[in-house]
């Protein structure tokens, strides 16, 4: 059973705004609908978008996949907080690959910490979403090759 007392239209009209680009505010000033009501319409339809990507984007074929690593943080740096910060903020790690031919971004992951456990669990649902094997390319931004190689057993995933 759905909790939601939008009707349809009112979504449509919610996720065409946002998809435009507006701000939450301004939908709300539009349509007069609570930006907490605007919010969990926009966890539930990125939740859905999820799980769909997720059963779709399965043999896929891409050719030449780069890997990338973009390290950033969420209201501070490490070296900045401080014991009665919030917990959720310091450095971020956002690991994307991208087939070079299509600009198809088959896999990505959010981390809170740059470890190994997380570049495996990166590698590993890459791995899940090809029909091909790939070898790594020469990677600076991810841990080592041996080290993957290591975890992995193998040189081509």
């Amino acid at each position: 059973m759905s909790n939601n007392h939008l009707s349809k239209d009112k979504q449509i009209a919610v996720t065409a705004a946002r998809a435009e680009g507006s701000s939450i505010r301004s939908i709300e000033r539009m349509t007069g609908i609570h930006r907490d009501t605007i919010m969990r319409l926009g966890v539930r339809i990125g939740q859905g978008c999820a799980t769909l990507l997720d059963q779709k984007m399965r043999k896929l074929a891409c050719n030449r996949i780069e890997l990338d690593e973009v390290r950033g943080y969420i209201g501070k740096k490490m070296a900045n907080l401080r014991e009665n910060d919030d917990p959720s903020y310091g450095d971020v790690s956002t690991y994307c690959a991208i087939d070079a031919e299509t600009k198809l971004v088959p896999s990505c992951k959010v981390a809170s910490k740059r470890n190994m456990p997380h570049t495996i669990a990166f590698i590993s649902d890459l791995k899940s979403r090809l029909n091909i094997a790939f070898r790594l390319p020469s990677i600076r931004c991810l841990h080592t090759k041996k080290q993957l190689r290591m975890c992995s057993g193998s040189q081509s995933f």
